[in-house]
Formats: structure tokens, sequence, C-alpha cells
């Protein structure tokens, strides 16, 4: 064989192994893309479009005061023995047993002290005894004028306190001013609250919250909308877990959830949470809520 033949069948050989490989390479490489390149759906939080209850908030302040209440003055002189009163009593029950009369509870309630006073000679040294009847509380807020077209007498309040800032106290509007004060532009009102437990102290600092223009509407998680300029957008699910854009009409906002006006119909699914892993005609794995 002629050495130019010998050259030539190397080169040919050589770019056929580099061919092989070339293509070996590509085969391997489009096998490995095709069996881990196929992500699979992000898991995503979806929910249920349900009725839900909204209503209009006025948040204000005020002072916790009792159903009942009175006091009674104990001379230290005019007592029997060391003065031990009772944590509650019921009506007609003794309250303290003095050398020339008894002290009864006139209504049932708490007992308490609310301070000592003295004269010059501390000789006259008396003790003012408190009976509080704490199982209605009351307290009077002053209201914006602005409301004054929509504060009505039965509306429903919740109330907190910070001795218990857990714990929410239900209650209603009791009575309403008829006239607006002049000097401070705000309508005063009286809330009525249920305290059995006695848990609300009288002179307690209230947060109050008057609920009105309350009603049922569709709502969603607040967590669900995106704003785009003027327009609001949810991704509805379908039945096939493919996500769609789509523009809602909204209303207020309560507790978390959102009032749908329009765009949405009740039992329809929509993405509540991880709206950065969602694409418009996307397919998701859905988590429910």
């Amino acid at each position: 064989m002629k050495r130019s033949t010998k050259i030539t069948s190397v080169i040919i050989i050589f770019f056929l192994i580099i061919t092989i490989v070339i293509v070996g390479r590509m085969l391997i490489g489009q096998h490995f893309a095709k069996k881990f390149g196929k992500r699979p759906p992000p898991g995503i939080i979806v929910t249920e479009v349900v009725k839900t209850n909204f209503s209009q908030k006025i948040e204000s302040f005020g002072t916790a005061v009792s159903k009942k209440n009175d006091s009674f003055r104990v001379k230290r002189s005019d007592l029997i023995t060391e003065l031990d009163l009772k944590e509650y009593v019921k009506k007609g029950d003794l309250i303290v047993k003095l050398k020339d009369k008894n002290i009864v509870a006139p209504f049932s309630g708490v007992l308490g002290y609310r301070g000592l006073t003295s004269d010059i000679l501390d000789s006259n040294s008396s003790i003012i005894i408190t009976l509080d009847d704490n199982s209605v509380i009351y307290s009077d807020l002053k209201i914006p004028e602005i409301f004054a077209s929509v504060i009505k007498k039965g509306l429903p309040i919740t109330a907190k306190f910070s001795g218990n800032k857990n714990k929410i106290y239900n209650g209603r509007v009791y009575a309403v001013s008829s006239r607006i004060n002049a000097e401070t532009r705000s309508l005063l009102i009286r809330v009525k609250i249920d305290n059995e437990d006695a848990e609300l102290i009288p002179g307690s600092l209230l947060e109050v919250t008057v609920n009105y223009n309350e009603r049922n509407s569709l709502g969603i998680p607040d967590t669900s909308i995106m704003l785009e300029g003027d327009k609001i957008y949810v991704y509805k699910v379908s039945e096939k877990n493919i996500t769609n854009k789509t523009e809602i009409k909204i209303g207020i906002r309560d507790s978390g959830y959102v009032e749908v006006l329009s765009g949405l119909i009740e039992g329809e699914n929509i993405v509540a949470e991880g709206l950065k892993k969602v694409r418009p005609r996307g397919k998701i794995k859905p988590i429910k809520k």
C-alpha cells in the first residue's frame, strides 16, 4: 500500500472516530435531557371561592364601666374585728359588721378597696369599700360625625383590653346620642358587653370595633390577588390544573379576606399563595388550603 493511501485511511478513520464520539455524546445528552430535563409542575396552594361574612369597621377607645357600683365608708374605730372582705357577695350578704350597724350588699357583685383617707389626728381613719356588678360592662365612645348615618342601636361590636389581648369580647351598641358634639365633631354612643366571667375590669381601657354594613359575599384570601396598575387579577385553576389569569373587581377587605364583586363564581378554585411560581396557562400541582 502506498504511503499516501495509508495517510488517507488514517485521516478517514480519525474523522470517523471523532464523528462517532460527537454523535454518541449528542445521543447520550438527549437521552438524559429527556429523562431529567422535564420538571414536574410546582406545588401551589389553592383555595375555593366561598361565601364569607364581611363588614365595615369603626375603631375607637373607651373606658369600662360596671353595670352597677356603690361604695361604703367605714371608720376604723367602728370595726369589731380586722376587716376581711369576701371577693364576691350576693344581694343581701353581709359585707362588714360594725359596732352600731351592719352593711349588707344591695346587689350582687365584686368587693374591693378604693383607698385610705385620714384626718390630721389620724383618729378617724376610714376605709372605702367598693361594690361592682361586673356581669355587664358599658363603655362610652366618641365616633366621628362622618359615621353618624350608619351608627344605629343594636350594631354588633367587639372589644379587647390589654389585660387579655388574645380574647375578643362581643357586645352591641346600646344607645346613640341624638346630637353631635359641636366642639369635637363626634357622636357619643354607649356599648354594652356581656362579662359573665368578670374578666373585664371597670376602669380598664377598651379597644372597641363597631361593625356596620354587614353582608355575606364571595371572598378570597388577600394573598391571592395581583395588582397591575388600576386592575386586579387572580389565577383561576381549571379542572386540568391549568392556571388562567383572570381580572376581578373587589369590595372591602376584612380579616385577611377580600370581597369579590365580579369575575369569579362560588366554588371555583384559585391560587391562594405562591403567585411568583405561577405562569399564565401553566400547569400546577394543587395543594388544598
